[in-house]
């Protein structure tokens, strides 16, 4: 044969039917082994999108563009020749002839056939189902959909299913500003992957955050009314819903018509059965991967980790590769409503004589269990509330880890003696399983293919690249072989400074640097100096001068000179930006103790600026929809009424939190409002690498919630007891005991040194949490520095900190008194007296609340301070 007539014979053709995130992993695994090269490729894809990152869906609703949840990069089908045809599902499969022929009716012949078409929403089958009002949550069509109707038809949503993507929809509702009921007809939220005590810990945090739960029941009927629009919900245990809204979660089911309609076969309960090839036990040339699939071992899955490994599995059958997918791990780890839920391995212990090792902590919404076998061999657990481990002990999952049980579940501060890192993992401990990497693979990544970032990790090996629960880990990692490699790791600020925020905060103490361009040029690295710098260390350095500034004799007004560019978007309005480009205004309640004058104050601002009014968990009062102009106005009511900036929009002190203490309680043993107040009058101001909040509690009941504060005091007979470190937030963390029995002077004086200490040797945006975990020696290090003086720095702290409060000034006030501070007040600079279209509000509740149709056109607030008249009328809806 001539090498002429071998050119033009056709190249085999591969067909994919489906372009879910199981398709594109499967191109790029087939481009990966090069058969994008020697195969035509030719993908019938249903949507109207190419392949979109479907595990963060929900992050539509906080701002993530369609166009970020893409996975497909144009340029890569491109250059691999890949034929996308986008809208155009394939309806027929002739295996005879061995064509697909799709809905515009292109009919193409292929050689290997991979389907990988999804799943498609479960509905119960209830009357009413159909009615104007009910939805799906699987597409972001579903979702735009949902907004749109949400916006002008609906104040009240109900979700039907509580599993995963349940809570994830119920999330979107209340975004979306809805009442939201949750009907699960199991006895508990999230059945499959959390046991009881999960259910209930992670059952009451939800409910806190104002969602309504029904569990244990089912949805009987979909209520409409004359117009066929969706009224209400009947449950099958007699409760009548009114809503306006419902959207079905209630699970998934195999889309395996097409392998039906020709042929193939399918499992009891769906989905096309493979063999480990993830071939068809039918056809030969037909593979199935994903949630259409019923694997070797007799499963459908629908995590996206075993459908990117059938992927992997097809393609290297392809390429004539050994491969086998017979089954997969099935640990999950994911941020349901802002709560940290993981599951892994036997969760559930259901092997034979296992035992349960649980820390509950249901005032903190934790819940913790690990699953042991009788020869100490972890088998699994369930994680709600704190996650932080998920890593860890998911990779430990088989084998006995070093450390007790116990100590494995026990929060940091609650007693833990150590804490597991990843150089405690086997190098076959899989630290991605989306990926399936190993440890051995990250190791090998550094020392063989010289990554020294995580950047060129994750390229190199894909770990960190799906749901992000390994990133962590992966750092940790990159760092430990790097060091035992003996490659220096740039602990530097970022791509401006060499040097790490603690080196940085000396150098300003030090020499008395008092401007970010006179540090950058003297101490930046060679190719940033004489350049603006990065918005990484701008903000961390403009926080360390103004934390500094009387002891430097800078100016410590956030918005003076030079300091004003260095500003994080917040502190450049001097309030908090909100999601529609309007602000909120918090002024300061000290310890939370208000006059009814004080209070009939901000009801007269709110009323007369038609402000939304919210209590804080602080203790303060919330006051949102200020547009930019009217901050000065609203500032001078409050000012004028002996209010002042409660700093709610900087890295520094919030608020000091109290209960009435021994005033009032009849439990109380010292006067914990007076102390809250003087603490927070002290430290008010205070700029930090990140917000600091405290608390005081008048007795041991603790209703001040100290214990999850950055600095939580607790009253004894004998005086105080001092608890640092403590978080409340999306990582909680007990507070640890510092110091007790302290009298009111041992207290401030301590409390000024570990502030100080913080400040001193914290990284950038580091909670005292995260800091006291990471600092050498921990706790009895910050003990050792802070009570006993080991450094001999403490008289240097207590005169930083004395110097701060001589010289402290209300930011708000300082601004009102200065006519080039307050020309920044404005929505336009080529129009000062015009407020911005853009920023909308609707009725809710005797309220209001932004106008969501203004954001569903792209109208989110500009990522600068300041934009012109033109840019707006450009962007609002009535051009």
């Amino acid at each position: 044969m001539s090498t002429t007539a071998l050119r033009e014979r056709p190249r085999p053709t591969l067909v994919l039917v489906g372009h879910g995130m199981v398709g594109q992993r499967f191109l790029e695994a087939l481009a990966a082994r090069g058969l994008t090269g020697t195969h035509r490729v030719v993908v019938l894809c249903e949507e109207p999108r190419p392949a979109y990152d479907r595990v963060h869906l929900t992050s539509y609703f906080s701002g993530t563009t369609p166009a970020q949840l893409s996975l497909t990069d144009e340029q890569f089908l491109a250059e691999h020749g890949i034929e996308l045809h986008l809208g155009d599902p394939a309806e027929t499969v002739d295996r005879t002839a061995r064509t697909v022929t799709a809905r515009s009716g292109l009919t193409v012949h292929y050689d290997a056939l991979v389907l990988a078409t999804g799943s498609y929403p479960f509905v119960p089958p209830v009357p009413g189902k159909d009615a104007e009002g009910c939805f799906v949550y699987r597409t972001i069509e579903d979702l735009l959909a949902i907004e749109a109707y949400a916006k002008h038809r609906a104040k009240t949503g109900a979700v039907v299913g509580g599993g995963l993507l349940g809570l994830e929809a119920a999330g979107a509702l209340k975004g979306l500003g809805l009442a939201t009921h949750v009907v699960e007809f199991a006895p508990r939220l999230m059945p499959v992957q959390v046991d009881e005590g999960g259910g209930a810990a992670l059952l009451r945090t939800i409910e806190d955050m104002g969602l309504t739960v029904h569990t244990g029941t089912g949805t009987q009927e979909v209520v409409t009314g004359a117009d066929g629009a969706v009224t209400g919900m009947r449950l099958s245990d007699g409760t009548e819903l009114g809503t306006d809204l419902v959207v079905f979660s209630a699970g998934v089911r195999p889309r395996d018509q097409l392998a039906r309609d020709c042929g193939l076969a399918v499992g009891e309960r769906g989905g096309i059965t493979v063999d480990a090839q993830c071939r068809t036990v039918t056809d030969p040339r037909v593979f199935a991967v994903g949630e259409c699939a019923q694997a070797a071992d007799g499963r459908v899955y629908g995590l996206v980790a075993p459908g990117y490994e059938q992927a992997e599995t097809v393609a290297a059958t392809l390429a004539r590769e050994e491969s086998a997918f017979t089954g997969a791990d099935l640990s999950t780890k994911l941020k349901l409503l802002g709560v940290d839920v993981a599951s892994f391995g036997d969760a559930h212990g259901a092997t034979e004589g296992c035992l349960d090792v649980v820390y509950a902590d249901s005032r903190a919404g934790l819940y913790k269990k690990l699953v042991i076998g009788r020869d100490g061999t972890l088998l699994g657990g369930v994680l709600v509330g704190d996650a932080e481990a998920y890593g860890t002990l998911r990779a430990l999952t088989g084998s006995v880890p070093p450390l007790a049980p116990e100590h494995l579940v026990l929060p940091a501060g609650a007693g833990a003696p150590g804490q597991l890192g990843p150089s405690a993992l086997p190098d076959d401990a899989v630290i991605c399983s989306c990926h399936n990497v190993t440890k051995g693979t990250i190791r090998g990544a550094v020392t063989a293919h010289r990554c020294s970032t995580v950047p060129e990790v994750r390229k190199c090996t894909k770990a960190g690249t799906g749901c992000g629960s390994c990133v962590k880990v992966l750092g940790q990692l990159v760092n430990e072989e790097l060091a035992a490699n003996g490659v220096k790791v740039d602990t530097g600020l970022c791509g401006c400074f060499a040097r790490t925020r603690e080196e940085l905060y000396e150098i300003v103490l030090a020499l008395r640097i008092t401007s970010y361009q006179q540090l950058l040029d003297a101490y930046g690295r060679e190719g940033a100096r004489g350049t603006d710098g990065c918005e990484t260390c701008k903000p961390a350095v403009g926080s360390i001068l103004a934390s500094l500034a009387p002891a430097i004799g800078a100016d410590g007004h956030v918005l003076d000179g030079e300091q004003a560019a260095l500003q994080d978007t917040n502190d450049h309005f001097l309030a908090n930006l909100q999601k529609n480009g309007s602000y909120s205004v918090v002024p300061r309640v000290p310890g939370g103790e208000i006059t009814p004058e004080k209070l009939i104050v901000i009801g007269e601002v709110a009323r007369d600026f038609g402000l939304y009014t919210k209590i804080t968990g602080g203790q303060r009062i919330d006051l949102f929809g200020a547009r930019v102009e009217q901050l000065p106005l609203i500032w001078t009511r409050l000012v004028d009424a002996g209010f002042e900036s409660g700093h709610a929009y900087g890295k520094s002190l919030r608020t000091v939190k109290s209960c009435v203490g021994r005033t009032w309680c009849r439990y109380g043993v010292q006067d914990s409002v007076r102390m809250a107040i003087d603490l927070e009058l002290r430290y008010r101001g205070l700029r930090s690498p990140h917000k600091l909040k405290a608390a005081v509690s008048g007795c041991a009941r603790e209703c001040a919630e100290a214990r999850s504060k950055d600095f939580g005091v607790i009253a004894t007979a004998g005086g105080w007891n001092l608890y640092v470190a403590g978080n409340g937030g999306a990582t909680p963390r007990h507070a640890d005991l510092l110091a007790q029995d302290l009298s009111d002077a041992e207290l401030i004086r301590l409390i000024d040194r570990f502030l100080m200490f913080y400040l001193r040797t914290a990284d950038r945006l580091e909670r005292t949490s995260v800091w006291l975990e990471r600092i050498p020696g921990g706790l009895e290090h910050v003990r050792d520095v802070v009570v006993a003086d080991s450094l001999g720095i403490c008289a240097e702290l207590e005169s930083l900190m004395a110097t701060h409060v001589d010289h402290y000034r209300d930011e708000w006030a300082e601004a009102l008194a200065d006519p080039e501070k307050l020309a920044r007040f404005v929505s336009f600079v080529n129009a000062p007296d015009t407020p911005d279209p853009v920023v909308g509000f609707v009725p809710e509740r005797d309220q209001i609340k932004p106008d969501l149709p203004l954001l569903s056109l792209g109208l989110r607030p500009a990522a600068g301070p300041r934009k012109t008249l033109v840019d707006a009328l450009e962007r609002s809806p009535q051009r």
